[in-house]
């Protein structure tokens, strides 16, 4: 059986071929789907206890930096807005400025600051 698409003028065969309004099949307006990367997460002390959690895993756009992950949990997470404005982080145990970019399963540490006498 054949039918023809009036909107896409396309021949489909026994209904094999799919095709949805928003597709556009010319090469010059494909668009690649766009690239994500997943880093863990870890609130430790004071940090864990005002999010209520030890840890969330994030979903960023890639590429993305510590203070895109930062970002993402203060419009993410309830109590986000309760992180201070440039938290100690850590990166895979390394400490990181907000710049350092990040890698699919990277595991971003949130540290309190440290206080003692």
């Amino acid at each position: 059986m054949r039918a023809t698409c009036k909107v896409w003028g396309l021949v489909a065969v026994r209904h094999r071929a799919i095709f949805t309004a928003d597709m556009d099949l010319r090469e010059d307006r494909m668009v690649a789907p766009a690239k994500t990367l997943t880093v863990q997460c870890r609130f430790f002390a004071r940090y864990a206890d005002t999010l209520g959690r030890d840890s969330v895993a994030l979903e960023l756009p890639d590429p993305a930096t510590v203070a895109d992950a930062v970002q993402a949990i203060r419009t993410e997470l309830a109590s986000g807005n309760l992180l201070p404005e440039r938290p100690l982080v850590a990166v895979n145990r390394e400490h990181a400025l907000p710049s350092r970019s990040l890698a699919d399963g990277d595991e971003v540490a949130f540290l309190p600051p440290l206080a003692g006498g």
